[in-house]
């Protein structure tokens, strides 16, 4: 399966990213099969070729999560923005209740 994702370039501590098309389980230094625009976090700069996403996304290429917030604010994709961070395990199970302590034995 296909999927856009952010392929990092730049120098070291000033990132920019590509927006590529490649497979979905290949490395993102490796091989793609398209570039499809550019995003610079730095100055939130967005180029992206929105002939060729619409193509890619109508043909069944999967967005991540970053991508698909990135077109949703270039008006590509319409929706709610997706959470890119998981909520951990800890915060979505209930609290834990405390134990109490033993009680002493009573003499009698």
């Amino acid at each position: 399966m296909l999927a856009i994702k952010l392929k990092r370039i730049g120098k070291k501590g000033y990132a920019t990213f590509r927006i590529i098309v490649s497979e979905k389980r290949s490395k993102v230094f490796g091989r793609f099969i398209e570039d499809l625009g550019w995003f610079n976090p730095h100055s939130n700069e967005l180029k992206i070729n929105k002939e060729r996403i619409e193509y890619r996304l109508k043909n069944g290429a999967q967005p991540t999560d970053r991508v698909y917030n990135l077109l949703i604010k270039a008006g590509v994709l319409k929706g709610q923005k997706r959470p890119m961070h998981k909520v951990s395990k800890k915060s979505s199970e209930e609290p834990v209740l405390e134990a109490k302590a033993p009680e002493a034995p009573v003499a009698a």
